[in-house]
């Protein structure tokens, strides 16, 4: 399926890129596929977890009690951050996959002003990840003094898990820079949430819906509210 991005305004000239993700059912099941191996059974396990904790953020609704002692709402917590971090970067991870991308702006500036745009943000986002990417390296690779200690190594799972994200999103802003062909389209809508960001909250929020449900973005209001109060 092609990847359509959103150039979504946050202001008079604050922008971040947006996609949209919608899980699968598949995605959210334990059940891996018949004649999966063990290792791969670990890893659809924890990815249909952290699939069906970011479709619980995505919805808005109460986190669901947790039964158990502190061992399962630590890996609650856990999961809660991985979701977290994995819708973060979620764009820069799927531009390494595309080569041809619809690019929507606000209809008020020019493609050019918006193709500028895109280009500052990844730009910006390579130079962020590589940075994180040498210092979540020398830390992993710190971690393993800890291996010492007998049983499962959490720290380096921690530094593990940021070091690969990392080095994914930069390789997928690279990839966005330098090899996706980016065609513009002028929107409207995403006029519309620039001149929402200043209105009370009440009618902000309305607007955000109505320009999420135009668009067909089912989770762009959430995204919206955690990037205006960032």
């Amino acid at each position: 399926m092609a990847l359509d991005v959103y150039l979504i305004p946050l202001g008079a000239d604050r922008y971040e890129l947006y996609c949209e993700h919608v899980a699968d059912e598949e995605s959210l099941t334990d059940e891996a596929p018949p004649g999966t191996g063990r290792i791969a059974t670990i890893n659809h396990r924890f990815k249909a977890s952290v699939a069906r904790v970011e479709k619980e953020q995505q919805s808005g609704a109460p986190a669901p009690a947790v039964e158990g002692g502190w061992q399962e709402r630590l890996k609650r917590r856990t999961l809660c951050w991985i979701a977290e971090k994995v819708a973060e970067q979620r764009l820069l991870w799927r531009l390494r996959k595309e080569f041809d991308v619809a690019l929507f702006f606000p209809d008020d500036v020019s493609a050019d002003s918006a193709l500028a745009t895109m280009r500052s943000r990844l730009q910006y986002e390579a130079d962020r990840h590589l940075k994180w990417t040498i210092i979540d390296g020398v830390l992993f690779a710190a971690s393993g003094i800890v291996a010492l200690v007998p049983g499962p190594n959490p720290v380096a799972y921690y530094f593990g898990f940021r070091l690969v994200g990392h080095f994914l999103s930069r390789r997928g802003a690279k990839h966005g820079l330098n090899e996706v062909r980016w065609e513009c389209r002028p929107s409207a809508e995403l006029t519309l949430l620039r001149h929402a960001v200043p209105m009370d909250a009440p009618d902000r929020e309305r607007r955000v819906h109505e320009v999420a449900s135009a668009l067909h973005l089912q989770h762009l209001a959430t995204f919206f509210a955690r990037t205006t109060v960032t």
